[in-house]
């Protein structure tokens, strides 16, 4: 019976220490997360404001709401979020590059104006789709995908920080059954 108590004792002695160093674990990811977000959302904020792209004011020909009736809520704005990153490069230049080439996008105008060289409306096109293309991904992998990633590091965060929490309980209801 002794021998089983203590079997007993040391399994649950290793079982503490064990959540102990587990507790500790998700507190350093926790922590790590945490400046992941922080630095994330820094970083968009302030390369995106760095660029000085806003939204065209309300009432402009520019933001025309019925040809922009999502933008609405942006008018005016500087755009320094994820989200306005995308409602920016999605909505806004975006349906200006549908209008340039008939839908076309730049590898197939590209395609195109290799084909016909002296053609300077198709280089014209070229030149535009590959600015507007450049810029809208641009905003969407550094604005709005890097600006995700770093909101999601925050809610990981949280949840570390919580597995913490619920790992130092444990180790604290294992340690008085030891003793």
């Amino acid at each position: 019976m002794a021998k089983n108590k203590t079997q007993s004792q040391l399994i649950s002695k290793v079982f503490m220490y064990l959540t102990f160093i587990m507790g500790v674990v998700f507190l350093v990811i926790g922590g790590l997360a945490l400046w992941t977000n922080s630095f994330t959302s820094t970083m968009v904020k302030t390369e995106l404001s760095a660029q000085k792209i806003y939204f065209p004011e309300k009432g402009s020909p520019a933001l025309d709401p019925n040809v922009y009736p999502d933008l609405q809520q942006y008018a005016g704005q500087l755009v320094d979020t994820p989200e306005e990153a995308k409602a920016y490069a999605n909505g806004y230049i975006g349906r200006h590059l549908k209008k340039i080439a008939n839908g076309k996008v730049y590898a197939e105008v590209s395609a195109l104006s290799m084909k016909d060289p002296e053609n300077k409306e198709l280089q014209a096109q070229k030149q535009q789709l590959f600015q507007g293309e450049t810029l809208r991904g641009i905003l969407l992998t550094s604005g709005y995908g890097f600006g995700t990633v770093g909101k999601i590091a925050g809610i990981a965060a949280y949840v570390a920080f919580i597995g913490s929490l619920l790992m130092f309980v444990l180790t604290l209801i294992l340690r008085a059954k030891i003793s």
